[in-house]
């Protein structure tokens, strides 16, 4: 119970500070037209940052997955148990569900903010085509969402395996995850995160709803690919 505690407030705290600053801080103009939003780099690293702090708070715990493309990858990768998998991504979407719902109870509380489902990025959701930020196409963000997704698992085992030094796995982990936020913001809102896209479009509904299954499927078999790489090719099994 503590292991899955552990992974319910991390991926709490990864989306509501990442999803979070898309949100409230991405583009913010003060009444006297004075613009202080962080951008797409502020962005990038609020969900690094996210990453990074619970991974030293919290991943002495439950190992710090946060992710069910993470689990999955690192059972793949011979890191993690089968009957564990499950239980693990159950919580990490329930702590990203309520995440969403903390963060729409704020945004509705201010006057004129309301959830558009036909516009891309819509309460920082995940889309390819006319929801993708830029406009890609279906093929480029499956591309982009398995690609990323794989390098973050070789990152992940890379730096957390029993030869490298561990005490600053969590520092490359969230930077590698803010690396993955610069480069695919423009393409799919970047998810490399199941529990992150469901939490969002779950408030969103109509077509980024339904466009779902890329951001669960793409991952999950970055994840697994990434997990087979390291431990078949990469990994030193003395």
């Amino acid at each position: 119970m503590r292991k899955l505690l552990a992974e319910f407030f991390g991926t709490f705290w990864l989306v509501f500070g990442g999803c979070g600053s898309a949100l409230f801080a991405a583009g913010y103009l003060t009444p006297t037209g004075v613009h202080l939003g962080i951008g797409f780099v502020g962005v990038a690293f609020a969900f690094g940052l996210t990453v990074l702090t619970m991974a030293y708070a919290v991943g002495h715990i439950s190992g710090g997955h946060f992710n069910p493309a993470v689990s999955f990858g690192l059972w793949a990768g011979g890191r993690f148990s089968l009957k564990d998998l499950v239980p693990y991504i159950i919580a990490q979407c329930i702590g990203a569900i309520a995440a969403a719902g903390v963060l729409f109870k704020i945004w509705s509380g201010k006057t004129g903010n309301i959830i558009d489902n036909t516009v891309a990025g819509a309460f920082a959701s995940n889309g390819y085509n006319k929801f993708s930020p830029d406009g890609y196409s279906m093929l480029s963000c499956f591309i982009t969402e398995f690609i990323l997704t794989m390098f973050f698992l070789i990152i992940i085992l890379g730096t957390t395996d029993k030869l490298a030094n561990g005490k600053f796995a969590g520092i490359a982990i969230g930077l590698a995850l803010t690396l993955i936020h610069l480069i695919s913001i423009p393409i799919t809102n970047t998810s490399v995160n199941p529990a992150r896209s469901l939490s969002q479009a779950i408030f969103v509904g109509g077509e980024p709803l339904s466009q779902l299954w890329l951001f669960w499927v793409a991952p999950l078999l970055g994840g697994l690919a990434g997990g087979l790489i390291y431990k078949n090719l990469l990994q030193k099994n003395e």
